[in-house]
């Protein structure tokens, strides 16, 4: 009976041991849960702040629209009234007879000379008028400068005729090139060559052509 006593009796030094264990390890317990009670908001706040941030993607600027550059008006197009020279009888002479010729092109001098010689060589639709020019001579080309008007005529222009057909036929092509600017000069070939002579006579052509010179050393 009595060593059983002994056995179920803890000393009181073990036992002293064990309480101060326990006092220990509870007031340790107790102030973690205490500090993380009352954490200070700022840090708390702090913290939430950074991980805010971290999980806030980059936000992506906006792609910049292409600027088109301005797209520059196509000249419109206008009506020119032209003189196509043709000829008419006056008494036993004959004369150069301005005819008006309206021609629809774009704002250009180059093109509206052009379209004036071409309805030159075609051909007078009146026939009040005449012309003494070949009807199959064909413009090769026809070119405005600064210092004039260059004209190529096919060598039909130079066949056929004599010296007042060769005469009055280079009037035509004069004055009609000169119609929008009656002090512009001519400069005139054929097949590439400038004309020299003109016709079997051999009629002399002083380049360039001029409506005064026409006058001067020319006249019908």
């Amino acid at each position: 009976m009595e060593d059983q006593r002994s056995r179920r009796q803890i000393p009181l030094g073990i036992m002293a041991g064990l309480s101060a264990l326990v006092l220990a390890t509870g007031s340790a317990v107790g102030w973690w849960s205490w500090q993380a009670s009352h954490k200070t908001p700022s840090a708390v706040e702090h913290s939430q702040g950074s991980s805010e941030q971290q999980k806030v993607p980059p936000i992506a600027s906006a792609p910049t629209a292409t600027q088109k550059p301005p797209t520059s008006a196509a000249p419109a197009s206008q009506s020119k009234t032209l003189q196509v020279y043709w000829l008419k009888a006056s008494g036993s002479a004959i004369a150069l007879s301005p005819s008006p010729a309206t021609i629809s092109t774009k704002d250009q001098q180059t093109p509206t000379v052009s379209a004036a010689i071409e309805a030159l060589l075609a051909g007078p639709s009146n026939t009040a008028v005449t012309t003494t020019i070949p009807s199959d001579t064909k413009l090769r080309s026809l070119t405005v400068k600064d210092d004039g008007i260059y004209i190529d005529l096919s060598q039909v222009f130079t066949q056929g005729g004599g010296s007042t057909s060769m005469t009055a036929r280079l009037g035509q092509v004069l004055y009609t090139a000169t119609s929008l600017n009656p002090t512009a000069k001519v400069w005139l070939s054929v097949e590439g060559k400038p004309l020299e002579t003109l016709g079997g006579e051999g009629l002399m052509v002083d380049q360039p052509l001029t409506r005064e010179g026409f006058k001067r050393d020319f006249p019908l």
